[in-house]
């Protein structure tokens, strides 16, 4: 055979086995191509199927009182009727501000001491039933607790990001009642708008802070928080949850325009935080130690944020402490 031939039909064969190699690469690198299209399509509508059941989960339940942190009027007076406690829910309002604040109150004690209970966020006056409930704490003071702005049924859903504004409101609260010897309690955000009122309000014999969020350089940025301020998550997030996002966005720098005056806090000031804090930094005993004069530092040993809450045994005996030392200064 002609040996030209032979090499040309060597390069043929070559040349078709390149070329079917070639197709199959082409085919199976198309292969790839699709499968991890369809793959990432599949996935994607994965996702899409579980976002769309989380959005109908969430709207479905954002009406409910336990994503909400909220009980009504009806449901405050048949929780403490159960209990045999004596319970009275009202409305303040402040026309000028379209707004109007609930307030529940326990007044069973003659003593002439008031306890005004402040909540966190998200959150309600009915994080304090367990103040509001105790024979103890009912004998030894009158006992107020307050949904703040934005929160239960205080104009809910209309946030008031700032402590100033909401100090204010809580100052003219103070007064409309007529409420003397006041110890203002307040439990992380509240904290700050407790002491916040001693500076504004002459009432004020004391400031009890439980994991108060106040130190300006140490407000931690939580992720949560951002779904609640994106457009597109906004809508997801329950009213309350909006709510604490609003003020979590601009809580330091609300805490920076007020700062200064923690020198004119002349009351005596009991500062509470758990040392395993992981939302409000247990670092913030160093800032009321630095900027309060008559204050005290009571750690709560392998705590976290929830003691405000969840661990009233822990509060209550300081409590009742300070409010003897109120007594002993009103005797002649």
């Amino acid at each position: 055979m002609n040996s030209s031939f032979v090499r040309m039909m060597s390069v043929g064969r070559n040349h078709v086995v390149r070329s079917t190699f070639k197709i199959k690469g082409q085919i199976i690198s198309m292969s790839i191509v699709v499968f991890l299209i369809l793959k990432k399509r599949t996935m994607y509508f994965r996702w899409l199927h579980k976002i769309s059941w989380a959005a109908f989960i969430v709207w479905t339940l954002s009406s409910c009182t336990t994503l909400q942190w909220r009980a009504t009027d009806n449901e405050i007076q048949e929780r403490f009727s159960e209990r045999n406690v004596p319970t009275e829910v009202s409305y303040f309002a402040i026309d000028t501000l379209q707004l109007k604040i609930r307030l529940q109150r326990v007044t069973q004690s003659n003593k002439e001491v008031n306890l005004v209970f402040f909540h966190g966020s998200p959150s309600s006056l009915s994080a304090w039933n367990a103040y509001l409930l105790d024979a103890t704490l009912i004998k030894s003071a009158n006992l107020f607790a307050v949904d703040r702005p934005g929160y239960g049924y205080s104009n809910f859903g209309d946030q008031m990001p700032s402590i100033q504004l909401q100090a204010e409101v809580m100052s003219a609260l103070i007064d409309h009642y007529q409420l003397k010897n006041v110890i203002a309690v307040g439990s992380s955000y509240g904290g700050p708008l407790a002491a916040r009122l001693a500076v504004l309000n002459p009432n004020i014999r004391a400031v009890f802070m439980i994991s108060p969020a106040i130190d300006p350089k140490q407000e931690k940025k939580i992720w949560a928080s951002r779904l609640t301020q994106w457009w597109l998550t906004r809508w997801l997030s329950p009213t309350g949850y909006r709510v604490a996002g609003d003020e979590k966005t601009v809580h330091a720098m609300e805490l920076a325009k007020i700062e200064s005056d923690w020198s004119k806090v002349t009351v005596p000031v009991i500062h509470i935080h758990g040392d395993k804090d992981d939302i409000v930094p247990y670092g913030n005993v160093t800032y009321t130690a630095q900027k309060f004069s008559n204050i005290k530092v009571i750690t709560t040993p392998n705590t976290g944020h929830e003691i405000a809450w969840a661990r009233a045994d822990l509060i209550i005996p300081h409590l009742l402490a300070l409010i003897q030392e109120i007594l002993e200064q009103e005797k002649p």
